[in-house]
């Protein structure tokens, strides 16, 4: 069944664990109830010095998926991801975000991923369970959560999340750029360690939406709200080099700044003030929606990275608006405010050279990027605009940066918008952790 998230703060819940002095695997779900194994049985209780419960990876629902009105039946959906953390448990969020009838999931495992996959680690596959089930009905429009499963996952390793529909199951929930191959068999393979039966290769995410993991290295979580330059559409795909995939190596290699989880919550073609246009579902709802559905609802999240406005100007005839663009990021920072989050805004990145690129447009992005450096919209800025120009031509991204269409950056550039955040400045606003 579904389970609602709650907007606790995380360090409420360490606190009650402490008092507590022993924590139930589940104990940290949005409604506490007790992790089962897949046979049922309430699993060993973790002690709080084995962690806390962290989202290690996201991807953001982009719609339903165009060629699976009716899911996906008969068939097992191996999805391939990478944590950016380690821990010694598991939990998967499964999401029906956008089917109109109820998904019934009856098998569902997770994985080390052998070589990338899609075969797995053969003594690392786990059947999931939920509430005690081995299997599930997520209701249209929601999402459910697995029960904790014990898995070792070390810092850098990839993930096999597969799940199986036995019969029609509505429209399918996806994240459409996953610059990640997964894999699609014919049968209930779920429980395969072989990946030999996975014959079809998709470049999406079906399904599964985010991975917690029992964490004793980090303590919280950064969630970037963005677009496609988040979405890393032009990094090398399965090589992990989006600028989140930095930016979380990053955190885990300095002593300079928090230890968080990195949550890429990107999403291509996304604007901040305007829903996609019904041409363009798959550029999903705008930013100020998403804040509230995919940010402010994972209480382990302390700090949001804001990258969004370079669409709200291209795909606007007029050229954009500089004071409708600042004035919903100051919205977005206060809502996020609201809920104790720290705020870092990044500023717009050149486009000169792109299609969408005019002299209107360009002189949009320069004023919203002199309000965002005076001060007054964020928190604290990440000048992603500074990061990827060209000197010599600061309209442009620097060529070592620029992909070839002039607006989305190459994997030296990605790693370059990483280098750009200062991360001692994410750390917490003061009343997150009373």
């Amino acid at each position: 069944m579904s389970r609602v998230r709650g907007h606790g703060l995380l360090a409420t819940l360490i606190a009650t664990a402490l008092v507590v002095g022993v924590l139930v695997a589940d104990s940290l779900s949005p409604r506490g109830q007790a992790a089962t194994s897949a046979a049922g049985l309430p699993e060993q209780a973790l002690r709080t010095s084995e962690g806390v419960w962290l989202s290690a990876w996201t991807a953001a629902p982009t719609g339903a998926h165009p060629d699976h009105p009716d899911g996906m039946p008969g068939q097992a959906v191996r999805n391939v991801l990478r944590p950016t953390g380690g821990g010694s448990a598991v939990r998967v969020t499964l999401s029906n975000r956008y089917g109109e009838s109820p998904l019934r999931l009856t098998h569902v495992t997770v994985a080390l991923a052998s070589g990338g996959g899609p075969a797995a680690v053969p003594e690392t596959v786990r059947r999931l369970s939920f509430e005690g089930r081995d299997q599930v009905s997520v209701p249209a429009g929601g999402e459910a959560v697995s029960d904790a499963a014990r898995l070792e996952v070390p810092v850098g390793s990839d993930l096999l999340v597969t799940v199986y529909a036995p019969g029609p199951g509505g429209a399918v929930t996806y994240h459409r750029q996953a610059r990640q191959t997964s894999y699609v068999a014919d049968g209930d393979h779920a429980a395969d360690a072989s990946g030999d039966a996975f014959t079809r290769e998709i470049t999406d995410w079906r399904y599964v939406t985010a991975v917690q993991v029992l964490s004793q290295s980090a303590e919280g979580a950064v969630a970037v709200l963005g677009d496609s330059l988040t979405d890393g559409v032009t990094s090398t795909p399965g090589a992990n080099r989006r600028w989140t995939d930095r930016l979380a190596e990053r955190m885990r290699q300095s002593e300079a700044g928090p230890r968080y989880t990195v949550l890429n919550l990107g999403i291509s073609g996304n604007r901040l003030l305007s829903d996609a246009a019904p041409d363009r579902p798959f550029n999903a709802d705008a930013g100020l929606t998403r804040l509230r559905t995919d940010v402010l609802p994972r209480s382990e999240v302390r700090a949001v990275v804001v990258q969004l406005g370079v669409n709200d100007i291209i795909r606007d005839p007029d050229g954009g608006d500089a004071e409708a663009l600042l004035a919903g990021l100051r919205q977005v920072t206060a809502d996020a405010r609201d809920a104790g989050l720290l705020v870092a805004g990044a500023t717009l990145a050149p486009f000169a050279g792109h299609g969408g690129w005019r002299a209107d447009r360009e002189e949009v992005r320069e004023r919203v990027n002199a309000a965002i450096r005076a001060g007054g919209v964020f928190d604290t800025v990440v000048d992603l605009d500074e990061a990827l120009r060209d000197p010599a031509r600061p309209d442009r991204l620097l060529p070592a940066y620029d992909s070839g269409d002039h607006l989305h950056p190459s994997d030296d550039g990605y790693a370059a918008m990483a280098a750009a955040v200062r991360l001692a400045e994410l750390a917490p606003l003061a009343d997150v952790r009373t």
